[in-house]
């Protein structure tokens, strides 16, 4: 096989939290030779271990209206602890109740992914942009492929989330929508697959059956028009999937009995370059 087997996936916090059914395809998949990474976010478990250990969260409003959080020393330790402690072993579970090895890593293991941290973040409050330089984020900036191609070579899944190390070895809280692209394209992945909790990308986002079978994308400052917060990061990262030669992203709806099986058959929002933001 080659790496135009492997398919990434990546599952956001609300499928991850009920993760049987997607789970239980996957295995069906990787029992017929496909080659599988599976990304996962989890924003819900971040929010309810956040209040549970009495942090507040602080929500970044940056100028062009997107809302973000930010991630102080006390909640970069939240993010790690939900999506090692509670969203990935969750999964594992279920991989496993499906007859499937899978072992969970993050960014961190094997110097698997590189992080920058973000200098400062702009942020709108009370009316005034105002630069934030306490937030430990950053972007994804190298990729080491060799654990998950070592994984996938033994039959296993490998399961990613953030955090991410900086070039120091600092974690630092990452996009998980851009670290799925980020593997996709440093595995040679035949196709990158986001699973959300709608049909795929929606020209009314208060009417499922608005659903794009396409969308061309903008170029990338174009971007926050088409969408919000949570769809906006998932067009992101197909923009650099497809930009980084990745042949095939599509958002596709997670909460179906197959939701990878479907949006292999052509289910959801497939994703294209606009002329203007070639590859």
């Amino acid at each position: 096989m080659t790496s135009a087997d492997i398919t990434v996936v990546k599952c956001g916090g609300a499928i991850a939290a009920s993760p049987d059914h997607m789970c239980a395809d996957l295995a069906k998949r990787c029992a017929l030779g496909e080659r599988l990474v599976l990304v996962h976010g989890g924003a819900a478990a971040i929010d309810e271990l956040a209040a549970a250990l009495g942090i507040p969260r602080r929500p970044l409003l940056a100028p062009g209206g997107l809302e973000s959080f930010h991630t102080s020393p006390a909640m970069l330790d939240v993010v790690t602890m939900a999506m090692t402690g509670r969203v990935k072993p969750r999964l594992l579970a279920a991989l496993h109740a499906a007859g499937v090895s899978a072992v969970g890593l993050t960014g961190l293991d094997g110097g698997m992914l590189t992080a920058r941290r973000k200098a400062a973040r702009r942020a709108v409050v009370d009316g005034r942009t105002i630069l934030v330089r306490d937030d430990h984020s950053g972007r994804i900036t190298g990729v080491n492929p060799l654990v998950p191609l070592a994984l996938l070579g033994l039959g296993t899944i490998p399961v990613i989330s953030p955090p991410a190390p900086d070039a120091d070895g600092r974690p630092l809280n990452v996009d998980a929508d851009r670290v799925a692209a980020a593997l996709a394209v440093a595995l040679g992945a035949r196709r990158l697959l986001l699973l959300t909790a709608a049909p795929g990308l929606l020209s009314d986002p208060a009417d499922e059956s608005t659903l794009l079978p396409r969308c061309v994308l903008p170029p990338a400052r174009e971007l926050p028009r088409l969408a919000g917060a949570g769809m906006f990061r998932k067009l992101v990262a197909a923009s650099e999937a497809l930009r980084g030669g990745v042949p095939e992203v599509r958002v596709c709806d997670g909460r179906t009995s197959e939701p990878v099986t479907n949006a292999v058959s052509g289910a959801g929002t497939e994703m294209f370059l606009s002329p203007e933001d070639p590859a």
